[in-house]
């Protein structure tokens, strides 16, 4: 499922506009808050700010412009890709 230019959550740059891709959850260790907050596939983000000493990312999401804090440990299942 991993894409060429696609990247884990935790590791997308600040501000750049992207979309969720999919999961890497092959172990079955994914929360499933994940899915339960709206993090689906196809759904538009930008990560807006991460608290020091790689704290949680803030996030905001969705049509909506939701916004909600991810540990990175949690950022690590979600596949990314910029928008284009």
């Amino acid at each position: 499922m991993k894409r060429p230019d696609s990247h884990k959550l935790c590791c997308f740059p600040k501000d750049v506009s992207g979309k969720i891709v999919g999961y890497e959850n092959d172990d079955l260790q994914m929360p499933n808050k994940i899915i339960e907050m709206g993090l689906l596939p196809e759904t538009a983000f930008k990560i807006l700010y991460q608290a020091p000493f790689r704290g949680p990312l803030y996030i905001e999401f969705g049509d909506e412009k939701s916004r909600i804090a991810l540990r990175e440990e949690e950022a690590r299942f979600i596949i990314v890709e910029k928008a284009v």
